[in-house]
């Protein structure tokens, strides 16, 4: 069965850090293009960001230089980590995986930056 289950969410003051977790199972993440989207209330779901099955990386411009995206196909496991967050990162954040004819979507995980 294929699964992609978000974790690491939560309230974290503007400046803080979070590290989100995305753990798999059902495929191996190392053959798939892994990314993470994120979603605010009254606003489409964006991308935040990706990462190739050969390990090239993307990032939303919003983004760019203060979040970081990796795996470990040891774990089977992708991460976001986030740094220097803004109030403007307060979404549900969603890890994806896709390749030619499948896309797999997790729950997602609240993140709230916030005083």
């Amino acid at each position: 069965q294929v699964q992609l289950v978000e974790s690491g969410g939560g309230l974290v003051q503007p400046g803080g850090s979070l590290r989100l977790s995305c753990a798999a199972s059902g495929f191996t993440v190392s053959s798939y293009a892994m990314s993470w989207y994120r979603q605010a209330p009254g606003k489409e779901r964006e991308l935040v960001a990706a990462t190739s099955a050969g390990g090239t990386t993307n990032y939303a411009d919003s983004v760019k230089g203060r979040f970081t995206i990796s795996r470990d196909n040891v774990k089977n496991t992708v991460y976001l980590q986030m740094n220097s967050l803004k109030p403007e990162d307060t979404a549900v954040y969603y890890c994806r995986a896709g390749r030619v004819l499948r896309v797999y979507w997790g729950q997602g995980t609240q993140v709230t930056v916030s005083s």
